[in-house]
């Protein structure tokens, strides 16, 4: 019988792992993007109000 190893189907049909995906990620914190949509979506709400569009 043939033995087995570790992480033959996966390593044999090209898949990556997950944290070997991750590493070169840009690493954003959650809070931040929380803040940076809120700044947006209050400047959107300014810029419509000061140009008329406000219903």
């Amino acid at each position: 019988m043939a033995k087995r190893q570790g992480s033959g189907l996966q390593s044999s049909a090209g898949l990556m792992r997950y944290y070997e995906a991750d590493k070169n990620a840009i690493q954003i914190a959650p809070k931040t993007v929380l803040i940076l949509g809120a700044i947006i979506g209050l400047a959107v709400l300014f810029l419509n109000a000061v140009n008329g569009f406000w219903p």
